[in-house]
């Protein structure tokens, strides 16, 4: 018996017309997409690039990128009036002004207009809309430009500047004239709800200030560059700490002497004791000068960055920055050939923090002739020896606070107001006095204390009188670091035994030593160390003093017969009576002629002790 064949028949019937049906529903997909392929085609969809392909939709389209990402600027236009002209020479001149700007070829191929870019339009900080005389023939434009307006309206904090190529203000905020024209052409395949809408953003947009681009295209380009960099300026300022005292008038002397050679390039060097504020003076006139320069490039850090990923890296920096786009650097010599050619022809302003070796200053800016006339090179150092190699045309040093501006600094990290409370008044000037006024210490100590009850202060102040705070010390300490042996031992000697002394003296015992004192004396003094007054006594700042004798402590800390150094009294008959180290040694006007100690003496010696 054979089995019934109708359920079979039926399955088959049924799957053709499913399949039919999916046939159908394809073909009118295809010709939908047919349809907007040409009308896009035909109106020229909005898009951006350099040397954009066309895709199905007609939208521009080259790399991807997640649309969730920031922009600070986003360019809408009409890609047939303008890409391959105008547009394409602004998104150039954006990009080498270091600007970064979106390109809706994000979209996917075939994909309308949606979510994703609409999204990228909040996400861009500047808005620029191109309209130019077919721009109301692409939908994509009008549905941009009405997230655009709206993005203006709720006051989201961007900012738009329209574009009026070749048309008038006036035409596209009224609609008429040759871009009312144009828009007169879509009106019938709109809903009125949509005309409506598109009205509303083309009236707004017209009301706005912006630029009319019938003329010398270049310099407008130029024009908007500089506009769209000064828009940006806030977010390029470099970063300056609050609370600041006694900065008004160091700027104040930079400055005049920016304005004093306003038509030549100019080498600024700023320079001083770790702590002084050197960083945050140079970051002050950075941003004051910003504005003036579509090229500028900040380099932190750079004697440590140098020892991290070394030189070619920071001129790898340096290149992007000023020339935007990468750069192919294989090693320092390659680096400052293309620094040394391709800057000659660009005003710009460079900020090289914390040069610690001429070296740094030869392969990041070897000299004026590298720059544009006009250009501003700002350079901090601790060692002002290393700003004369370089050749720096203006010196700027830091020096400390005095009291009232220290007491004000330390008061405003510590109480938040620039006086201190009447309870804390004599606890704050006892904190001050052992600052010495260096702005580091201030703030590192006032934050510390801030909100702490006066018991806690006591303590506090009892140990700062013997050791700089350890935020404090690291800092001071990397000026130590960077000396040769002899020079640390000079170091070493005068916060020990020797301040206040003349240091004609002084020498002939670092002579005997071997320490060559004349060029000893020169490179402390030359990184603020030290500093030789009117009768040649040797000076040095209060922190720096007890930087040099806690590195003398560290040495063993618990036995004091084991420091190189003794210099408090009570330590030095201590360690004579107990007679617990190999024999001391005392160096009186030559190292040469070192006589034993043995025994007790009812007063400690005059003179430096070693072991």
């Amino acid at each position: 018996m054979h089995p019934p064949i109708f359920g079979h028949s039926f399955a088959v019937l049924a799957a053709l017309i499913l399949l039919s049906g999916l046939a159908f529903n394809f073909l009118n997909r295809k010709r939908a997409s047919a349809r907007r392929n040409a009308e896009d085609a035909d109106a020229g969809a909005a898009g951006s690039s350099a040397s954009p392909v066309e895709t199905d939709s007609g939208a521009s389209s080259s790399s991807t990128a997640p649309t969730e990402d920031h922009y600070e600027v986003f360019l809408n236009f009409r890609g047939l009036d303008t890409r391959n002209g105008f547009t394409s020479h602004l998104y150039r001149g954006l990009l080498d002004a270091g600007i970064d700007v979106f390109l809706d070829d994000k979209l996917r191929q075939g994909e309308e207009i949606g979510p994703d870019l609409l999204e990228a339009i909040k996400n861009s900080k500047i808005l620029i809309p191109i309209l130019s005389e077919n721009y109301c023939l692409s939908k994509w434009c009008l549905d941009e430009l009405i997230q655009i307006m709206e993005c203006k309206i709720n006051k989201t904090g961007h900012i738009v500047l329209p574009i009026f190529y070749k048309v008038k203000p006036t035409d596209v905020r009224h609609q008429s004239g040759s871009f009312g024209g144009a828009f007169l052409k879509r009106e019938k395949p709109f809903n009125p709800v949509t005309l409506e809408k598109y009205k509303q953003a083309l009236t707004a947009v017209g009301q706005l200030k912006g630029w009319e681009a019938d003329g010398n295209e270049a310099e407008l380009v130029r024009l908007i560059v500089q506009t769209v960099s000064n828009k940006l300026k806030k977010d390029y300022d470099l970063l300056i700490p609050k609370n600041l005292v006694g900065i008004d008038n160091p700027v104040e002397k930079v400055m005049i002497d920016v304005a004093n050679n306003s038509n030549v390039t100019l080498f600024i060097g700023i320079y001083g004791m770790g702590g002084i504020g050197k960083t945050t003076l140079a970051n002050i006139i950075f941003n004051k000068l910003s504005d003036q320069f579509d090229s500028r490039s900040f380099i932190p850090d750079i004697r440590e960055s140098c020892n991290l990923k070394g030189l070619e890296s920071l001129q790898k920096k340096l290149i992007f920055d000023i020339l935007g786009g990468e750069n192919q650097v294989h090693n320092k010599h390659e680096g400052t050939m293309l620094l040394s050619s391709k800057f000659k022809k660009k005003k710009v302003l460079i900020l090289l923090d914390d040069v610690d070796h001429y070296d740094q200053l030869k392969a990041l800016a070897g000299n004026h002739n590298w720059f544009y006339s006009g250009s501003r090179i700002l350079i901090t150092s601790r060692d002002r020896s290393i700003l004369e190699s370089a050749r720096v045309d203006c010196y700027h040093k830091l020096e400390e606070l005095d009291k009232n501006q220290s007491l004000i600094l330390f008061c405003r990290h510590a109480f938040g107001m620039s006086s201190p409370p009447s309870e804390f008044e004599d606890l704050a000037h006892e904190v001050v006095s052992t600052t010495g006024g260096l702005p580091l210490s201030l703030q590192v100590i006032g934050s510390l204390l801030f909100k702490k009850e006066s018991k806690r202060w006591s303590g506090t102040i009892k140990k700062l009188r013997e050791v700089p705070h350890e935020d404090v010390k690291k800092r001071l300490k990397i000026s130590y670091d960077a000396l040769e042996y002899r020079e640390q031992q000079i170091f070493l000697d005068v916060a020990c035994f020797l301040i206040g002394t003349d240091g004609r003296i002084a020498s002939y015992m670092w002579d005997a030593c071997g320490f060559y004192p004349e060029e000893g004396i020169a490179k402390l003094s030359s990184m603020s160390l030290i500093k030789v007054g009117d009768n040649h006594e040797l000076i040095m700042h209060d922190q720096l003093r007890d930087l040099g004798r806690e590195i003398i402590r560290q040495e063993k800390w618990e036995e004091p017969q084991y420091h190189s150094r003794l210099w408090e009294s009570k330590k030095v008959l201590k360690v004579l009576k107990e007679n617990k180290s190999p024999p001391l040694k005392t160096l009186n006007s030559s190292c040469h002629h070192q006589q034993p100690l043995h025994g007790t003496s009812s007063t400690p010696p005059p003179t430096e002790t070693r072991t």
